[in-house]
């Protein structure tokens, strides 16, 4: 028996659910196929989880300090087992909810994995999914006039370092873990690494971080990767940059050791255990893409810029097609690919508007061009840096480390970058997202009144810096 579908989307993930969510209120009838849970490696094994272990860790180092609040506290301890479990409450939680919201759009959920057959029976055109159920029974046929694959990632590694899940692990392994290693070597200091070696040293392990370019955070801007490597320092983590991990020297025995090539000399390191942070792969295998004329470059689905692949009526977003590997893209990757479908003609996605957040203590949030690359493309730019050092509620806050960062056009005043390190800046990116697709100048965004006491007024102060104009400077 076959079932026909406007849409089936495979994955579901933040960005295939949402897609699905998008196109039920369109009024297309939907399918969601999904191998594991609804919500997927964002809510299951990505943003979610590691959020919550990062606020947990937030607190247990806010309680152990908590005397300079004028809180007298004694014998702060931690209990792993329950940060886990809140951990898992709250991934619960919100996944009971994105079910909930899949009965809402009356949408169908299959669990299983589903394949892309070729021209069959059912189609002249390739995009006919057979789903093999979960619970064993018979194969599921879905028809569907347009399909949206959105199957996501998985953490790689590097050849060699294999990873077994107790001694050498991916993020996957880490969150799972029943207890805290006395000591870990993170290879890889991107956002992932940043976010792990921050949580970890603040839980009390000690930290070593490998990275391989000359700086921690190589994507950010030189002045933020320059500031996180202070304060990691700050907080005991050992930073070891511009080297390459020699994988064949992996040793373990009660522990991790392992070589790096460090400034033309072979280094060894030792933990009780490792954590490979080095990117993530599209999960492009096993889903029938041989069946159709889809191309994969590099091992990520190519696309064009509505998403939709070399087979018209096939679509893909997400990690699985790279760019930007975020949640919030997958997700409006697949409102943009279901517009389309749909018929409308959507703005496209614009990577230079897009916010990226580093929920490490403190936190990194930028958008737009760093400075760097905007001299790179051949602007003249000039910039405004305003420190959290001189804002009152940072002070009350207890964190005032860190700096407010706009990167602007000379010429045209228009701005091309904004860049945060400190307290709560995730949360204030989206001030300067909405200033770069108004088109703002710095002017503009120092004419925005800024609440006093607040942390946004770093935001203003910046603006004004960028014509020497700060009042608190």
């Amino acid at each position: 028996m076959a079932t026909e579908y406007d849409l089936v989307v495979l994955g579901g993930g933040t960005g295939g659910y949402v897609a699905a969510i998008r196109a039920s209120q369109l009024g297309l009838k939907v399918a969601v196929v999904e191998k594991n849970k609804l919500g997927g490696t964002c809510l299951h094994a990505g943003c979610i989880p590691s959020k919550a272990l990062l606020r947990s860790a937030e607190v247990f180092a806010t309680a152990k300090k908590s005397e300079e609040f004028g809180v007298e506290t004694s014998g702060v301890t931690l209990n792993f087992e329950k940060v886990q479990q809140r951990k898992n409450n709250i991934v619960d939680q919100l996944h009971k909810g994105v079910e909930h919201l899949m009965k809402q759009g009356k949408i169908d959920v299959y669990s299983g994995l589903g394949r892309i057959l070729g021209p069959s029976i059912f189609s002249p055109m390739p995009g006919t999914i057979s789903v093999e159920m979960n619970d064993g029974s018979e194969n599921e046929m879905l028809i569907p006039k347009n399909v949206l694959v959105a199957t996501g990632s998985r953490p790689k590694s590097l050849p060699g370092l294999t990873i077994d899940g107790e001694y050498v692990m991916s993020s996957d392994e880490a969150l799972k873990m029943e207890s805290l290693p006395k000591s870990i070597i993170i290879v890889g200091g991107g956002v992932i690494g940043i976010e792990w070696a921050s949580m970890l040293a603040d839980f009390g392990v000690e930290v070593t971080v490998i990275e391989y370019s000359p700086r921690v955070l190589p994507l950010e801007d030189e002045d933020i990767s320059k500031e996180m490597t202070r304060l990691l320092k700050k907080k005991g983590i050992k930073l070891v940059t511009d080297a390459k991990v020699l994988a064949e020297t992996l040793k373990i025995e009660d522990g991790v050791t392992i070589n790096a090539l460090h400034k033309d000399n072979e280094k060894s390191f030792s933990a009780e255990k490792m954590l490979v942070s080095v990117g993530r792969q599209a999960n492009v295998e096993g889903i029938g893409l041989e069946n159709t004329d889809i191309v994969v470059e590099n091992g990520f689905i190519q696309t064009n810029k509505y998403y939709q692949t070399k087979e018209s009526h096939i679509y893909a977003i997400g990690d699985v097609i790279g760019g930007l590997q975020l949640a919030h893209v997958a997700s409006r990757e697949g409102t943009i690919a279901v517009e389309h479908i749909f018929g409308n003609t959507p703005n496209t996605l614009d990577p230079t508007m897009v916010s990226k957040c580093v929920y490490s203590n403190p936190e990194v949030a930028s958008v737009g061009l760093t400075e760097r690359e905007a001299k790179d493309q051949g602007f003249t730019v000039k910039t405004g840096k305003f420190s959290f050092r001189a804002i009152g509620k940072a002070l009350v806050y207890g964190e005032h480390d860190g700096f407010v960062k706009l990167v602007v056009d000379e010429k045209t005043n228009d701005l091309l970058g904004v860049h945060m390190i400190g307290p709560h800046v995730t949360d204030m990116i989206s001030e300067a997202g909405l200033a770069r697709v108004l088109d703002a100048t710095p002017w503009e965004i120092s004419q925005t009144i800024h609440p006093h006491p607040s942390l946004s007024e770093a935001i203003g102060e910046a603006a004004l810096a960028v014509e020497g104009l700060a009042i608190h400077s």
